[in-house]
């Protein structure tokens, strides 16, 4: 690697060490002061839920400028227009750390469904807490209700099918819990193909090991699709789970063919 190379990886690293240090206190400082005041301000407990997710919004959105300004990273967005709708499931697949941040920062008001882990950081858990997102643990039965629950009343729903980060150059693998929650509700499904290349922030690479160039985000929004022409209602449940799945795993296997071939 040449000097000026080194250099640029260096700076990166800084860089990006800097940017989360910020994402995390940002996180812990508007969990003792914005994120209360809202929810004093709020009539019901639902309005507080939408301004906090809006605040969260924003504040995703200013995290992905502040990446970009730095020369973090480039990105770019395809149908984002679709994301705008209420009362979607959104199902992405996942490639880096920061895919759901993306996908936040492109929607106003959204529920997640969060790794229970994010509940005992120091830095996630007020944020995740505030705005109301679904934690992973307890039984699958009453998180797949939970949700089903919030789409029926036409909350949106970001869910990664694949349940944790895809690994580089491994063929995709997808758990039920998306598909048996689409048949649930009988939801409107936005499906988001994600590019990160070259690959960064995967499950097996540390924040600090940056690529030796400036990765690049391509977000593809789908067509909405609906679960019920998939979903048979006279159909057992186990089985709708699994041609929706099967469904999950084609899309994005072959979106993620058609996007690469285009590099």
């Amino acid at each position: 690697m040449r000097v000026s190379e080194r250099l640029d990886v260096g700076l990166r690293t800084l860089a990006t060490g800097l940017s989360f240090a910020s994402f995390g206190l940002g996180g812990m400082l508007l969990s003792i002061t914005l994120f209360p005041i809202l929810k004093l301000l709020s009539r019901d407990v639902d309005t507080a839920r939408r301004r906090i997710q809006l605040a969260m919004h924003y504040t995703f959105r200013v995290f992905v400028w502040e990446m970009k300004m730095l020369g973090l990273l480039s990105y770019e967005v395809v149908g984002r227009e679709r994301l705008l709708q209420r009362g979607k499931l959104v199902v992405a697949n996942h490639p880096s750390l920061i895919d759901v941040v993306f996908l936040i920062a492109l929607m106003p008001e959204v529920d997640c469904i969060v790794k229970q882990a994010l509940w005992r950081n120091p830095f996630t858990r007020g944020p995740v807490s505030w705005a109301s997102y679904i934690p992973n643990s307890g039984s699958s039965e009453r998180l797949i209700e939970e949700a089903a629950s919030n789409l029926r009343m036409g909350r949106s729903l970001i869910i990664f099918p694949e349940g944790t980060r895809s690994v580089p150059g491994q063929p995709l693998s997808m758990q039920r819990g998306a598909a048996r929650i689409a048949a649930a509700a009988r939801a409107n499904i936005v499906p988001v193909t994600i590019l990160c290349e070259p690959a960064t922030l995967t499950k097996a690479e540390p924040w600090y090991q940056v690529p030796r160039r400036r990765p690049n985000w391509k977000l593809v929004v789908g067509e909405t699709l609906s679960a019920n022409d998939y979903a048979p209602v006279n159909e057992p449940p186990s089985l709708v789970a699994r041609r929706l799945t099967e469904f999950f795993l084609s899309y994005f296997t072959n979106s993620l063919a058609a996007l690469g071939s285009k590099r």
